[in-house]
């Protein structure tokens, strides 16, 4: 199947970057190689009740011992680029402590990439906090915010220029909200206040890093990744209409605000002040510093209406659904970057970091035929083409994911990749979806 992509479409450029994209807890494996410490993922994972099937981050894809390989693999595709995260239990296994062994799995994995013409794409985290710092309050705690910094300034200071592009997290909202506000991710705690001081330190640990990361690595852009979920009102009443507004604000732009307009979103804080996170009178303008470029992970939208019980409820809808419950609706990333190209005068390039459907078709007879991930594909591309033609400054789009690994409190029960891993054997098979991405690379 051929991604089916107007030919005259700046996605047909070869300036236009692709690429796929991991995450370290998800594949990696090898928890105990080169002295990792545990992270709040470990604790989580074994803690019963959390993880699907009680399903842990060993080993996953094994990606740690079988790195060559997955290279390889990575360069079979033909992408022009490879988005992957860094553990930092891996870099800083104990306080102060800077792990010569983990510092040279990162190296050989950027140094292999560039081996192969493909650019490194660096996440600084993505939600694997290490233990010992969760133990000491995680992201309630503002001296996490500064840990992080040191932590940045440590490994963009030793891989440097040669990585193309440092984010310094990914999707805050899952780490601030998912873990400290509705225990559903690690660390499992559930209160509204500490969900949103998690998400204040989390943006002020940004702003903090930014500095050091550019003296490190003057060459390379340096930014952060959200996740956005546009909401829908679900009808044209005033009170849906506000409900859907709040539904933003609260998931969105208490995010993005404080990073291009150094202010939150006054809705949210006006109707729940005891939400309001704790802040010094210079946090805001931290974490306003420039960025190079924003990313911006997209799988779903939500449809709202205004709820007797709080301030909004998500509306079922009819739309095709892929395997793991989500809707499927293009339009929804359309709608989000024009929306967000008009709102903010200063938006940077944006890159779709993650874009992708949990497709849970089995191998059979040796092959994975996903039409509907690769019809989810087809269908998404087309969404950013048109964002293109309407004036959003969109430079590149990251398949998530390259392969099958562990879905967070999901276990191994979804599928995202477009490479198949058969978990007992550790048996990589390109799938339909994959094969075409191949064949749309190859034929730019």
């Amino acid at each position: 199947m051929n991604f089916n992509i107007p030919a005259t479409s700046k996605l047909r450029d070869k300036t236009f970057t692709f690429g796929v994209a991991t995450a370290s807890f998800q594949i990696e494996g090898s928890s105990a190689a080169d002295g990792r410490c545990e992270s709040i993922w470990d604790r989580f994972c074994a803690t019963p009740g959390k993880v699907l099937h009680g399903d842990n981050g060993e080993p996953a894809c094994d990606h740690y011992r079988r790195l060559e390989q997955d290279l390889d693999l990575i360069e079979s595709l033909g992408v022009d680029a490879y988005r992957f995260s860094i553990a930092w239990p891996r870099i800083e296994p104990s306080p102060g402590v800077w792990n010569e062994a983990g510092f040279a799995f990162y190296e050989r994995l950027v140094d292999g990439l560039i081996a192969r013409g493909i650019k490194p794409f660096a996440t600084l985290y993505h939600w694997d906090l290490p233990q010992y710092l969760e133990d000491q309050g995680g992201w309630i705690n503002r001296e996490t915010a500064y840990k992080f910094a040191v932590y940045a300034d440590k490994v963009s200071a030793r891989l440097g220029n040669r990585v193309a592009s440092y984010a310094t997290f990914n999707e805050p909202w899952c780490s601030a909200f998912l873990g400290y506000r509705f225990g559903i991710h690690a660390p499992g705690l559930k209160s509204d206040r500490l969900g949103f001081q998690a998400a204040h330190h989390l943006l002020l640990a940004h702003g903090l890093a930014l500095p050091a990361m550019r003296a490190n690595a003057p060459k390379a852009q340096h930014g952060i990744v959200l996740n956005m979920t546009p909401s829908y009102a679900n009808s044209d009443s005033p009170e849906d209409q506000l409900a859907a507004e709040f539904a933003d604000a609260e998931n969105t732009h208490t995010y993005l605000q404080p990073l291009l307009q150094g202010r939150y979103p006054t809705l949210v804080f006006a109707q729940h002040p005891d939400w309001a996170p704790i802040q010094l009178a210079e946090d805001l303008a931290i974490m306003a510093a420039p960025i190079d470029f924003l990313g911006i992970n997209y799988y779903t939208r939500g449809v709202i209406e205004k709820s007797d019980s709080g301030d909004y409820q998500t509306v079922p809808q009819a739309d095709a659904k892929t395997d793991i419950g989500w809707s499927i609706y293009p339009a929804g990333l359309t709608d989000l970057l024009v929306d967000l190209n008009g709102r903010y005068s200063n938006l940077p390039p944006v890159f779709i970091t993650e874009n992708g459907a949990a497709d849970n078709t089995e191998l059979v007879a040796g092959a994975v035929h996903d039409t509907m991930r690769t019809d989810y594909y087809n269908q998404h591309l087309n969404a950013v083409h048109q964002a293109i033609e309407a004036g959003v400054d969109i430079q590149g789009y990251f398949a998530w994911s390259l392969m099958d690994n562990f879905e967070w409190a999901y276990g191994y029960s979804q599928r995202f990749g477009i490479v198949h891993v058969d978990y007992q054997t550790q048996v990589r098979t390109i799938k339909t979806s994959g094969k075409s991405w191949q064949q749309f690379l190859a034929d730019r």
